[in-house]
């Protein structure tokens, strides 16, 4: 797949210079002059639409601070020393109007990509918002370590360099972001946009020998990791928290946004928001409450559409704090990210997240608190009984999403039937009774099928040779006692469990029922799996899994009622599944490996993955295109 990926790479790139060409040969003398005496990164357009229309902090004072009554500060990234390219994406540098391979051949293309070196006409910025994190009002944040460089107006592109250095919003950090977690960011960016989800891009990664103080797992073995920086893009980075900088002092925290009683810039950047992004809600609504609630609506209905995305794919974001919520529906800010392996309900990829908050099964919920609170943040603009009109839709808006993805996923394309929704949480749950692999069980399921009616076929042989297909998915003994073993030291829990009993206000400030019951349960399915051998286990996948098979092939005699051509169908079926239930996720160890080699100055593991995400975005492309084309 690599070499493939090499390929079409090479296609790329080749094809990016043949558009260079063309566009030079019909240059007049003179501007040809003008051009080729400056690179591609110095002749790239900016038109910071942003930082025209929002207010920007008159303060030009160093350090951290409170910014009242602007949504921008100015800043000074700090340089790195002896920048260089990991990896760029030529896809997202693309969309700037930028060649890929001229990008690299720039001798100063690493500083400019890092923030290193200032382009003509950027005008480098920090962005101030609030948020919420694990559901308390945090006050400012901000932009900590990104720096907004400007907008290209091919496209309207807000460019963003991620670990640039100190801002007015860096708290007690350094503004720094190191190799591991700017490699990560890089790949999921391109990896989640290759899966076709809503997403920011990232345009490159740029390390340095400046280096600084880490502590990986927070256990007092702090290391010096080489300090990193991302390349950003996205039509704009505004979020959530963006308006929660208005709001007033908090009920449970105190906290109160810096910019509270400032009413009138959240008037303002509510307009800017819509005219900008949601210019058709601007034109066909006149009255401001309508316009405010229609875009309230597309939030919302973007916001449920990505989440749905996610669970179809397995995808834990990890850290959904409304700061962390983009406003274009986008897929935001990747920290402790994860792709599931085996599917778990409760899988957790924020090791911070000890409460489950942000598992796999609460992020639609969580959107929806996220929402609400957006919509707490747009009080007056959008009265509250307007907006409880729009979250009532969320759900039923959610569960249209996640049907439609997950029919396609199973390939049921001709009908939709009332047990349909029965027969995938049936199958969710033996997914996670079996403990099979959430990626490669969708994957397979695209073997079975069709039942074809045709005289000799043994419906029997049938089932047991799918069972066993999906068998083949499905998690060891050992590997499903290690699955089910408690995150919690027992001692730990047998504390809680006495403390719920005799002082539950105690209780509540340091735990949760939720959390126990989890515990608990850990506890019950290991002690069953402790009590049960191998082959038991084995005979119970095979009963559970061919249980439902029984059922899928049901519901799909069911597609072929119509008197469609079995084989035609069956073909339609596998084409869709195949395009609905990637082959390939970035799993945590795929990352990890690439980490782990660039961290010895080896980034040869970084291209062939990106690579392999290119190619698969453009199949899909592809097959968008002909089914376009065939309508």
């Amino acid at each position: 797949m690599a070499s493939a990926g090499a390929r079409l790479a090479r296609l790329s790139i080749s094809c990016s210079a043949v558009i260079l060409r063309r566009s030079l040969s019909h240059a007049g003398m003179e501007d040809m002059g003008v051009n080729t005496s400056r690179s591609c990164l110095e002749r790239l357009e900016f038109d910071n639409v942003a930082l025209k229309k929002l207010p920007l902090d008159p303060s030009t004072e160093p350090g951290v601070r409170q910014v009242r009554g602007a949504c921008f500060s100015r800043v000074q990234p700090t340089p790195l020393k002896n920048p260089k390219f990991v990896a760029v994406s030529g896809p997202a540098l693309a969309l700037l109007g930028l060649d890929a391979d001229e990008v690299l051949k720039d001798p100063l293309g690493p500083e400019y990509l890092s923030g290193s070196k200032v382009m003509p006409g950027s005008e480098p910025a920090a962005h101030c918002y609030c948020g919420h994190q694990f559901g308390q009002f945090a006050g400012q944040l901000g932009d900590g370590a990104a720096c907004y460089l400007g907008e290209n107006p091919t496209g309207r592109w807000e460019i963003q360099v991620k670990g640039a250095g100190l801002t007015p919003y860096s708290r007690q950090a350094d503004g720094r972001k190191v190799l591991r977690s700017s490699i990560r960011e890089f790949l999921c960016s391109e990896a989640v946009f290759a899966l076709g989800l809503p997403t920011t891009r990232a345009g490159s990664v740029v390390t340095s020998d400046s280096r600084v103080l880490r502590d990986v797992f927070y256990d007092g073995n702090a290391r010096m990791e080489r300090c990193s920086v991302v390349l950003r893009i996205a039509p704009s980075f505004i979020r959530f928290g963006s308006f929660e900088i208005f709001k007033r002092a908090d009920e449970f925290t105190g906290r109160q946004g810096p910019s509270y009683g400032h009413d009138e810039i959240r008037t303002q950047m509510l307009d800017y928001v819509i005219e900008s992004f949601y210019p058709e809600i601007h034109q066909n609504h006149s009255d401001r409450i309508e316009r405010n609630t229609a875009f309230f609506r597309e939030v919302t209905l973007r916001t449920a559409r990505l989440v749905a995305q996610w669970q179809c794919v397995g995808f834990c974001h990890g850290v959904l704090n409304t700061d962390n919520m983009s406003i274009l529906g986008l897929t935001l800010d990747y920290g402790p990210f994860g792709f599931m392996d085996r599917f778990d309900p409760d899988f957790i990829c924020n090791g911070s997240d000890t409460s489950g908050r942000y598992s796999y099964q609460a992020q639609p919920a969580i959107c929806r608190w996220n929402l609400a609170q957006l919509a707490e943040a747009l009080v007056p603009d959008l009265p509250p009984d307007r907006a409880e009109q729009v979250l009532d839709e969320y759900l039923p808006i959610y569960n249209g999403f996640y049907l439609s993805n997950m029919r396609k996923k199973l390939g049921l394309l001709r009908k939709e039937e009332p047990e349909d929704e029965i027969l995938i949480t049936e199958l969710m749950q033996t997914m996670h009774n079996t403990g099979a692999d959430f990626t490669n069980t969708f994957r397979s399921l695209s073997q079975i099928s069709c039942p074809t009616q045709q005289e000799g076929e043994d419906e029997t042989e049938v089932i047991k040779q799918a069972t066993e297909l999906l068998l083949q998915q499905c998690a060891s003994l050992e590997e499903l006692k290690a699955a089910n073993r408690p995150t919690m030291d027992p001692r730990e829990l047998a504390m809680l469990l006495s403390m719920a009993q005799s002082n539950p206000a105690l209780f509540q400030m340091i735990s949760d029922r939720k959390t126990v019951a989890r515990q608990l349960e850990r506890l019950s399915r290991l002690k069953e799996l402790m009590d049960t051998t191998a082959e038991q286990l084995r005979a119970k996948q095979t009963e559970d899994w061919s249980r439902w098979i029984k059922k899928y092939r049901q519901r799909l005699a069911c597609e072929c009622e119509s008197g469609l051509d079995v084989k035609e169908l069956q073909e339609e079926r596998v084409h869709v599944m195949n395009n609905n239930n990637p082959y390939v996720v970035l799993r945590n160890y795929i990352a990890q490996n690439a980490v782990e080699a660039a961290e010895n100055d080896d980034f040869s593991e970084v291209g062939p993955l990106q690579a392999w995400f290119q190619f698969y975005s453009l199949l899909r492309d592809i097959h968008y295109r002909l089914k376009v084309w065939s309508q």
